[in-house]
């Protein structure tokens, strides 16, 4: 199994590893300190010997951040999490609190008179620190760069990973990493820059056209980089991850470097060096200030190109859909034949991950699979452990949300699940949640838009009905990278305009605390749309469906749907029977048939 059950939150460990911090914020003299959850990379997705957040808190989500004051310690979470955070944390000794909608700077300044806050410099970008600043100014409140008061206590601190580096075909990819580099120096050079920064992960793999294993369900490498205006590119990197296939891969471009020669590798640059400062770690900005090297602030550059997939890395991660849509579709069968009050969460998610596996294709699920059924279903990040495994009960409804990692592509896809006949509120619920799905499969749209003027689509039924859901409506979804991929999102808080290739979730969903969950999810890929018959609006975008999974017709009241909402379903599920049929044989293939019915 790629997924443990193992309970990794651990509230009772909190309360002396806070006493341990707040003696060592004492011994520096600082009246507070800012725990994030983040790695001197800044991805989304942390090693375990970064898991400071968890270490610390017991709250394992994937967002968040501590602050810690003598007397208080704040674990601030956004809405997907605000209920999770409950029960990972020792309320006696962490406070939850609603972030956004409360500032960290008015949280200090609420609760701190005077004094500095201790911040590690590898852990916060300059975006974040200025914002911070900003905050607190006028007040006799300071943030100061400071050693990580976590590894200072943290003894059996995991040793940081060792992931092999492997290639990534170029006929996948759809160029080659000179292709990209040559590409991406020329903008560089326009722009007068030399060089670039690059911090991120998932950056550095797609550029160089390499896959890795140094993060849990991502399969991208721990490195730095610096790409050149002349296209040349020094990789900072541990020597063992590399073989002689990925050296030869790399080529003579590419300088090969250890990564503790990195900051005397900036030093060397001659600058203007571009940084970007959403992402590179504050450390950088100021070795290079320290150094008199010049720099300046943009974009990563691998950002929107990486976005924008080739059309290898389209037709890649189609077939990638398919595959893992059969997988699915063999275990919906299989779920269908399961009465209720004979199976276990866990039990779900073991099945799932064997019909992945039986694909022959699955290199590891691209994160882990969330099976949340009943109450648990409204926890949107829910996790099953050995302690949390819930029996599915009649009345329930299931939230399967699980991907795969595939050579060829990432998958993510949700379906919500009936244990036994729904409820009226639940079906009702499902509908609205189903519609505003519909309306973003549909939605056409000019170009230059974002991911903001979007999101309300999804959101409108749920609206009507004095509902909603406290997390975006899609994020940005990679081609055998991470599974959530920037800048690109569905959400009211996106401004990147939407471009042909981006690859996005489609997810609304309902959760109603302590009772049930809803999600349904597909990816999309933006695409050219074509003019319809008798329209004058050319240069429109639309999307591409790219999963084939039924949406579970026992939860759908029909006679809330529009017609052309009905024509959608039954369309899609005509394409899930014809896309998945042949992939399926015996009684995975008489259920899709059932399940595919038309209204």
């Amino acid at each position: 199994m790629f997924q443990s059950f193992q309970d990794t939150a651990r509230p009772e460990q909190g309360p002396p590893r806070l006493a341990q911090l707040r003696e060592a914020m004492a011994a520096e003299g600082l009246v507070g300190y800012l725990v994030p959850r983040a790695d001197a990379h800044q991805g989304e997705y942390v090693a375990p010997c970064d898991d400071r957040l968890a270490w610390l808190t017991g709250f394992t989500g994937s967002a968040g951040f501590c602050i810690v004051l003598a007397d208080k310690a704040g674990v601030f979470v956004d809405g997907r999490y605000r209920a999770q955070v409950k029960v990972q944390v020792d309320t006696g000794h962490f406070t939850p609190v609603d972030w956004p909608e409360t500032k960290p700077t008015a949280w200090l300044r609420e609760h701190l008179e005077q004094g500095e806050v201790g911040f590690d410099p590898w852990l916060y970008t300059p975006e974040q620190i200025e914002a911070l600043e900003q905050g607190l100014a006028g007040s006799p409140v300071a943030l100061r760069p400071s050693p990580n008061l976590i590894d200072r206590i943290w003894e059996d601190r995991p040793a940081p990973p060792q992931g092999a580096i492997r290639v990534y075909p170029d006929d996948l990819a759809g160029e080659s990493h000179a292709g990209k580099r040559a590409r991406l120096a020329r903008s560089l050079a326009e722009a007068g820059h030399e060089s670039a920064v690059l911090t991120l992960p998932d950056s550095i793999a797609w550029l160089l056209n390499i896959r890795g294993s140094d993060i849990p369900r991502n399969p991208v490498p721990h490195a730095f980089a610096v790409l050149h205006d002349t296209g040349q590119l020094t990789l900072y990197v541990d020597a063992e991850k590399l073989d002689d296939a990925v050296r030869a891969h790399l080529g003579e471009e590419v300088l090969i470097r250890p990564a503790n020669a990195f900051g005397p590798g900036l030093n060397s640059l001659t600058g203007p060096v571009r940084l970007d400062k959403s992402s590179v770690p504050l450390w950088v900005a100021r070795q290079l200030d320290e150094a008199g090297v010049p720099l300046d602030w943009g974009d990563d550059p691998c950002i929107l190109p990486k976005a924008c997939k080739t059309d290898a890395e389209i037709a890649a991660t189609r077939e990638a859909h398919l595959r893992d849509g059969a997988a699915l579709c063999q275990f919906l069968a299989w779920f269908g034949d399961q009465p209720a009050g004979t199976i276990t969460e866990i039990d779900v998610v073991t099945k799932l991950e064997v019909e992945r596996r039986a694909t022959g294709a699955l290199l590891d699920i691209s994160f882990d699979t969330i099976a949340g059924s009943g109450p648990h279903g409204a926890l949107a990040h829910y996790r099953v452990t050995e302690s949390t495994n819930r029996t599915l009960q009649a009345g329930d409804l299931l939230v399967l949300d699980g991907g795969g990692q595939y050579l060829d592509g990432t998958t993510d896809i949700t379906r919500t699940l009936p244990v036994g006949p729904p409820g009226a509120e639940e079906r009702a619920a499902f509908t609205r949640v189903l519609q505003g799905m519909i309306a973003m499969s549909r939605v056409r749209w000019p170009k230059g838009l974002a991911g903001r003027d979007l999101d309300v689509l999804a959101r409108y039924p749920l609206w009507l009905a004095d509902q909603d859901y406290a997390h975006g409506t899609g994020h940005g979804v990679g081609v055998h990278l991470c599974v959530h991929e920037g800048p690109q999102r569905l959400s009211r808080l996106s401004e990147v305009p939407l471009r042909p290739g981006m690859i996005l979730s489609n997810e609304p969903g309902y959760y109603r605390e302590g009772a049930f969950g809803i999600r349904i999810e597909n990816l999309l890929a933006v695409t050219e749309a074509e003019l319809l018959p008798g329209g004058d609006q050319r240069g429109k975008l639309c999307f591409e469906t790219l999963s084939f999974v039924p949406i579970d017709r026992r939860l759908i009241e029909t006679e809330m749907l529009t017609g052309p909402e009905r024509d959608w379903l039954n369309a899609y599920h005509a394409a899930c029977a014809e896309k998945i049929g042949p992939r399926l044989s015996g009684p995975a293939r008489d259920w899709l048939e059932a399940a595919t019915a038309p209204l």
